[in-house]
């Protein structure tokens, strides 16, 4: 994304802002209504063009009798006209598609055009209009979204906030999606971990892809060097790749492969126009509180196997007894509690999961915490704990959190016996950001002191083994005195489970051992004796003073 394209969206929401729609999340809703608005118009142009050439008669978007709702019919509009009929008609016509174009109007269903000063929305209508989405491949009109979610970085509203990059980069690489997986995130936010599948299959999927630095493909620019010169410089650089899949054999199959929920319809609204610019059209994606009852799911929803999961659920709060969905393997109020239930009961045989839980998760001494550590180790294959630095979430929350991966078996283990044989504990000290400081309402960038690349060529190891050696020591090792602070270890089923099955990494950090001092025992030994005749003359001097 060139530098012209960042001025144009800066310049869009600087108007936003100015106009007074300062929340982040409502104006990069607001701009999703209206971007999704003039791709359908491109789209539309499109079809007109294929049934000009004879290239087949597409259903149109906007029937004769509906031309007067495309963007390019109402556009040069403008004041409380411009305003009125954006609001009042052409988002309920676009809601009204629930036949023809169902995935259309369940976006504009409830939708709300929030920008009441017209010469606003006239200003911000010109600046889209300026930019040809065709003419962008799906990785730059991907980058123009991310850029404008950059926004949600300076807020955690509602306790939504976005997972760093860096971390969701390597919980991808770990599940490791493949073309055909279906993948899950049932709190999906803003699709951050959808997107990271998305580019991961793309990638793999493409002639040459292009790595890019985990800050950014304009970080090169910034530091005017070449990938190759920044890794000599910085040999841990974190990096992810990116390419347009152009060997994917089948697009509609990937496509319906995406599955989305959030409880916010804002965030649906988001995430989805998120995966419609990286060129994921029919993703599927709802609006739905899957932890209750009443959550709006199908049968076929509830019912559904995804063979990834990947996901950062709601740490905190509470669901009413009475609300809770009978089918969760815990009967915990706790949210984090019951969305690992969720991902425990969603996984197909042979499925990865990928999750960030906080640390009383792993500890927790209640019997519903218990329970659900105990199914975890024996009905399904625990491969990892991650545990992560404890800033990785400022500036919105200080809980100290950790990355579960797993996997569920194909057939159930013998009577008996654990799925779970050994489980890897990895210490990640370092992400690439600065843990203590918040600067532009974020963690400062430090590349030079990030752990995960080496964390990724440690799982690649424990990988090729089919997750039976994991590297490292084992728990409760004493290692040689001088020895560096281990990063991993590993610790069997059986101490585990002797242990309420707590999953806490330090529980089971291997020791360094203390240097034996030099110095002769005895003569040790004498100086503390001198020390205490000192003390207790000092004590019989200060009774003789005090009769």
């Amino acid at each position: 994304m060139d530098q012209s394209l960042r001025r144009k969206l800066d310049r869009i929401t600087d108007i936003l802002w100015a106009g007074g729609v300062t929340n982040p999340v409502t104006y990069i809703e607001q701009i999703s209504y209206l971007i999704y608005l003039k791709l359908l118009d491109e789209e539309e142009s499109a079809r007109e063009l294929k049934g000009r050439l004879g290239a087949g008669g597409s259903v149109r978007l906007f029937p004769q009798q509906a031309e007067r709702f495309r963007w390019s019919k109402w556009r040069f509009r403008s004041g409380n006209d411009l305003r009125d009929f954006v609001r009042d008609e052409v988002f309920a016509y676009m809601a009204s598609l629930v036949k023809d174009e169902p995935q259309v109007a369940e976006y504009f269903r409830d939708a709300v055009l929030e920008i009441a000063d017209p010469n606003v929305l006239k200003q911000v209508i010109d600046e889209l209009d300026s930019i040809d989405f065709r003419k962008l491949g799906p990785d730059v009109k991907g980058d123009v979204f991310e850029y404008l979610l950059t926004h949600l970085g300076q807020s955690a509203l509602n306790g939504q906030f976005r997972t760093p990059r860096q971390i969701r980069a390597f919980m991808v690489e770990m599940v490791a999606p493949e073309l055909g997986d279906t993948v899950y995130d049932p709190a999906c936010g803003t699709a951050g971990f959808l997107i990271d599948v998305v580019d991961h299959v793309l990638a793999r999927y493409s002639e040459e892809p292009e790595e890019l630095p985990i800050y950014g493909e304009d970080w090169l620019e910034r530091h005017e060097q070449t990938l190759d010169e920044a890794r000599k410089e910085i040999p841990n650089l974190q990096t992810y790749r990116k390419g347009s899949g152009e060997k994917i054999p089948d697009w509609p199959r990937f496509e319906a492969s995406i599955h989305g929920t959030d409880v916010s319809r804002s965030m649906m609204r988001i995430s989805m126009m998120n995966l419609v610019l990286h060129g994921i059209r029919r993703g599927t994606l709802k609006c739905a509180n899957v932890l209750s009852e009443m959550s709006g799911l199908t049968e076929d929803d509830r019912h559904r196997r995804y063979r990834v999961i990947l996901s950062n659920p709601p740490f905190a709060g509470q669901v009413p007894r009475e609300s809770l969905r009978q089918d969760l393997p815990t009967r915990s109020k706790k949210s984090e509690l019951l969305f690992l239930a969720l991902m425990l009961r969603s996984l197909a045989p042979g499925g990865r999961c990928a999750v960030v839980v906080p640390e009383g998760v792993l500890f927790g001494s209640t019997r519903a915490h218990k329970d659900l550590r105990e199914k975890l180790l024996r009905e399904y294959e625990l491969l990892t704990v991650v545990s992560l630095p404890a800033g990785v979430f400022k500036p919105y929350s200080g809980v100290k959190t950790s990355v579960l991966a797993f996997r569920r078996p194909t057939a159930k283990p013998d009577e008996g016996r654990a799925a779970t044989g050994k489980v890897w504990f990895y210490d990640l000290r370092n992400d690439g950001y600065d843990p203590d400081r918040i600067q532009a309402g974020g963690r400062p960038e430090t590349p030079e002191r990030n752990d995960i690349p080496g964390l990724l060529g440690s799982w690649a190891e424990y990988k090729a083994s089919d997750y039976r050696e994991p590297p490292g020591v084992e728990a409760g090792a004493v290692l040689d005195s001088g020895s560096e602070e281990p990063r991993c270890w590993w610790a069997p089923f059986d101490l585990i489970a002797g242990n309420d099955y707590n999953l806490a990494a330090s529980r089971y950090r291997p020791q360094v051992a203390e240097d034996v001092p030099d110095e002769d025992p005895g003569e040790l030994i004498r100086e503390v004796l001198a020390i205490e005749r000192e003390i207790a003359a000092g004590l019989e001097k200060l009774l003789e003073e005090v009769k």
